[in-house]
């Protein structure tokens, strides 16, 4: 599983607080510090015009607090929030203001990196969520090809012409593989590389190691704990979508269009 780069925003007004912050960061795998800001006024600035995916907010800063700085951020600009002060009395305002975490001053580095562990996971999923939302809408804009020319298989001592439009999947057993055609399946004595071979690209992709799919075909795709897919078919058949074949689905999805 590819781990993101946490882009971090330090926010404190002392100066000996900002520097421990990047020490610890510093020994992080998978951080990079985008910028420190000092008080409020700069803090709104940096969110601004470095994006970051992490944001590190002291509570008590000269011009204002925290909670202010949140407040003058737009929703879809907000990074993850982790509060970092002295002060005990604000937790349940600051999960209440939705953040993460809330660490108490001073905390030493296991703390921290616990705190950048939920941040990875949280950004892993967002990431899947996009790239599903993205796909579904690829999918949903996919325009019909003129028909394609039939496809000769070869199965049980002959040979059956099938337009690769009627194809749902292809999958692989052992040294065979099944077409599967509405409620008619082939059987093929050949792999799985080799029939992908034969198919036209702009309709059909390879989802997993054992499994061709008609872009055509796909209804939904599930998104999975683990970062895989279910793909499912009009006809309510399920297919696990490999994470490593995701990339291969999205550029179909995107020629199509």
């Amino acid at each position: 599983m590819i781990t993101p780069t946490i882009r971090t925003l330090i926010a404190d007004d002392e100066r000996l607080a900002r520097d421990k912050l990047r020490i610890l960061l510093d020994s992080e795998v998978g951080v990079e510090v985008v910028g420190e800001c000092r008080d409020a006024k700069e803090t709104v600035a940096a969110l601004h015009d470095f994006k970051p995916d992490l944001l590190l907010l002291d509570i008590q800063m000269p011009d204002a607090d925290g909670f202010q700085v949140l407040r003058e951020i737009p929703d879809e600009e907000m990074p993850v929030v982790i509060f970092t002060t002295a002060y005990g009395q604000y937790g349940v305002q600051a999960f209440e203001a939705r953040a993460l975490d809330y660490l108490m001053k001073p905390f030493d580095q296991e703390r921290l990196h616990k705190a950048l562990d939920r941040v990875r996971t949280g950004l892993i999923k967002t990431h899947d969520h996009n790239l599903t939302n993205h796909l579904l809408e690829l999918l949903s804009q996919t325009k019909p090809r003129p028909a394609d020319r039939n496809l000769a298989l070869k199965t049980r001592g002959r040979i059956v012409f099938l337009d690769p439009d009627e194809i749902d999947w292809i999958e692989a057993a052992a040294n065979y593989v099944k077409v599967i055609a509405g409620k008619e399946s082939y059987l093929l004595r050949e792999g799985i590389g080799h029939v992908s071979n034969r198919l036209d690209p702009a309709l059909f992709v390879r989802i997993h190691r054992s499994t061709i799919v008609n872009v055509r075909r796909i209804k939904e795709l599930q998104p999975c704990e683990n970062g895989e897919y279910i793909a499912v078919l009009r006809s309510g058949k399920e297919l696990s979508c490999g994470r490593t074949y995701r990339a291969q689905l999205q550029e179909l999805l995107e020629r199509s269009l």
